[in-house]
């Protein structure tokens, strides 16, 4: 293993002899006399860790730790310093120094704050391959798809990451709205600090503002200590508040004096927090309607949709399904070690030809499917799910139907029945599960799952 490397600076040469001393096993040590000296060997050299004198005859310490921070800033620098000149070490810390020791010093001491600057260096630099790991994975050409409407999409999700302010991603269920607000972030001023995804639709309506906010001790039954909220967390990065329709009107109004104050109050305490938080927020419904209906309150609305960002469903882009398909393919078929190579002609007809409710996630679950089952070396008609490979544009042609298996067509059948009978009877008792089971003359659970299978949320056809 390559050793670390350390400048030490100092115009006593005992000290110099000393770190040599206590430094030689593990590190490959260099010695300055004085700060000029330093500072062209910075110019020169690579260091992971400096040690300096503060005062020095000519260049000070103060000079070399500037020059480190202009020439080499990921290079820790720890101070040296008398007693007498502490407050000047702190000072420095405050320009970018990592610590300080003070004269006259044990020599463990001093080992032990240049392990931990070296340590420090390589947690950064950790952190620092990671963050580009992330952009790459976010990158908005991730965002698979060429067709028009995704062009106009990346160009827009771009613009959002370079300003820092409030995004509301609308879309389908599956249309990728979380993929876009980490897109967003990670490629933003904020993308070193954290990403905090919110399913607001999941929360417990009477747990809701504790889980945004936090709370005191003692504020409800349970609270036995304070807990900070989910807004907390995102401190200095983005917090994306997902299907923020599904909030309850009560939590709507802090959530809107949060937006325009900049900061929270937990539950049980008057005292507010200021918060330093990117909002995004995504729904797939129509906030506007909304509105109109009372369900939603027409001043958060304005707050939240300062710059909207519509993503087109899949049956609108209909040119990006090929592409997304071997995306999907590739990616699964490398996760379970499959030589499969491509899509037949005949199922990329079915996959293009069909209309995609569940959007790109349901395209990916079925690509996934036909990789689990595929025996060939592509996908064919036959490895796709039944409501797949049987419609096209709503029909079944009969060039498909005459390559289907009698039980196919069968399951075909009966799932496209299943599918249009379970729609009309949510839309008929308005997203009431309870209502929609006894009609059926079945458990409420056998609905549910039902419901799930065929992809079909209750909560999309409710009115309130």
């Amino acid at each position: 293993m390559e050793r670390a490397r350390v400048l030490v600076v100092d115009d006593k040469e005992n000290i110099l002899k000393l770190f040599a001393r206590i430094l030689g096993d593990g590190y490959e040590v260099t010695s300055a006399a004085d700060g000029g000296r330093a500072i062209s060997l910075i110019g020169a050299q690579e260091f992971d860790v400096i040690v300096t004198d503060l005062r020095m005859p000519g260049a000070d310490g103060f000079e070399v730790l500037r020059a480190a921070k202009a020439r080499a800033p990921d290079t820790e620098v720890v101070m040296m310093t008398a007693y007498a000149t502490v407050q000047d070490a702190v000072t420095a810390m405050k320009q970018g120094a990592y610590d300080y020791l003070q004269k006259p010093f044990d020599p463990d001491d001093a080992a032990l704050v240049v392990a931990r600057a070296l340590e420090r260096k390589r947690l950064r630099a950790q952190a620092e391959t990671l963050l580009r790991e992330l952009e790459g994975v976010y990158a908005f050409h991730n965002l698979v798809g060429k067709s028009a409407p995704m062009k106009d999409v990346y160009r827009l999700l771009e613009q959002a990451s370079k300003l820092d302010i409030t995004v509301l991603l609308n879309g389908e269920t599956g249309t990728g709205k979380e993929l876009a607000a980490r897109a967003i972030h990670y490629h933003s001023a904020r993308k070193e600090r954290r990403f905090v995804p919110v399913n607001c639709g999941a929360l417990p309506s009477e747990l809701v503002e504790s889980e945004l906010f936090g709370h005191a001790k003692g504020a409800f039954t349970g609270a036995v200590g304070a807990k900070p909220g989910l807004f907390e967390e995102a401190e200095g990065g983005t917090i994306f508040l997902d299907e923020i329709g599904e909030l309850p009107l009560a939590v709507q109004v802090k959530l809107n004096r949060v937006l325009q104050e900049k900061e929270i109050r937990r539950v049980g305490d008057n005292r507010p927090v200021k918060v330093d938080v990117r909002v995004i927020a995504a729904t797939h419904r129509d906030l506007r309607a909304e509105v109109a209906a009372g369900r939603f309150r027409e001043d958060l609305f304005y707050r939240v949709n300062v710059f909207p960002v519509v993503l087109p469903a899949l049956r609108d882009r209909r040119d990006d399904i090929p592409l997304l398909a071997s995306h999907f393919l590739e990616k699964h078929a490398g996760a379970l070690r499959k030589p499969i190579s491509g899509v037949e002609a005949d199922a990329l007809r079915a996959l293009t030809g069909y209309p995609w409710p569940g959007n790109v996630r349901e395209l990916e679950n079925a690509i996934e499917r036909a990789v689990a089952v595929a025996r060939g070396a592509k996908v064919e008609l036959r490895d796709l799910p039944p409501e797949v490979k049987g419609t096209q544009e709503g029909a079944i042609p009969g060039e498909v139907l005459a390559r289907m298996p009698y039980r196919d067509a069968v399951d075909l059948a009966r799932d496209r029945v299943s599918r249009d009978y379970l729609t009309v009877l949510m839309r008929e008792h308005e997203g009431n599960v309870t209502h929609a089971a006894l009609q059926a003359g079945m458990e409420r659970e056998s609905l549910h799952r039902l419901l799930k299978r065929y992809g079909i949320r209750s909560d999309d056809f409710k009115t309130r």
